[in-house]
């Protein structure tokens, strides 16, 4: 009887011991999580309210033009569309208040071993050579808007793309030569190079073709997509050469 009595009375100890234990843990968890949400709310409260419910950088836009940066490549159809259909129609309307940069490269590879530069490009190699004489137009084209219609001239087709470039410069009476000579020298392939240095850099990454940037964001993608107008005026602030522009659509 003494024998079972004291197991017993072990047992009971083990018990409170084990609930006590039990206890402890609950009340640790329940003193992180309550610290962990109080130190949240503090944190939030402290963060700092945007002001900017469009998500662009609306800063001082009396004087800085809104810039659309496209990241496209050549053969592509959607990349086609964009430029020929939203970028240039919008900036024909609204150059005062954008400018626009081109990115020829897409989902394109740099391949480069000591001195030679080589592309692989998602549409072939025809793709890499149309994206070299894109990016050579860029670099040559001063006149923004003639830029834009002759590289939108180029994509309408541009699977011979020497012959597209010679045709849209002749129809927008662009001398070619100096478009050529920048294509057949490395002059092209570091231009490529940097186009795709800064199409891989984009955070988020690219997974579409085009990829578009308004003031260096790209969050609204589906947006600046489908309406590019629209999106340029939402970043364009309220001043009056704004309004006047997008007087329009219902943003004032």
């Amino acid at each position: 009887m003494v024998k079972a009595a004291t197991i017993s009375t072990e047992q009971n100890a083990l018990h409170v011991d084990m609930v006590s234990t039990h206890k402890r843990i609950f009340i640790i968890i329940f003193v992180s999580v309550v610290l962990f949400f109080s130190l949240r709310i503090l944190w939030n409260c402290h963060m700092p309210i945007s002001t900017n419910h469009h998500f662009y950088n609306m800063t001082d836009r009396a004087s800085v033009k809104v810039v659309v940066t496209v990241f496209y490549e050549a053969l592509c159809p959607d990349s086609k569309y964009f430029l020929t259909k939203q970028v240039l129609p919008t900036y024909k309307v609204a150059e005062r208040i954008m400018e626009v940069r081109l990115a020829p490269y897409g989902k394109a590879r740099t391949n480069q071993i000591n001195d030679r530069i080589t592309f692989d490009c998602q549409h072939g190699p025809t793709e890499c050579q149309a994206n070299i004489y894109h990016a050579c137009t860029v670099e040559i084209i001063d006149d923004p808007l003639l830029r834009l219609q002759v590289v939108s001239c180029m994509i309408t087709d541009n699977y011979l793309p020497q012959n597209a470039m010679h045709k849209c410069s002749v129809q927008h009476n662009v001398e070619f030569d100096a478009i050529q000579k920048c294509f057949d020298s490395k002059q092209g392939l570091d231009l490529l190079k940097l186009n795709g240095e800064a199409t891989q850099s984009l955070r988020p990454s690219v997974k579409f073709i085009p990829t578009i940037t308004i003031d260096g964001f790209q969050g609204r993608q589906a947006a600046i997509l489908k309406d590019l107008f629209s999106e340029v005026c939402r970043a364009a602030g309220d001043s009056e050469e704004a309004k006047n522009i997008c007087k329009t659509i219902n943003y004032y």
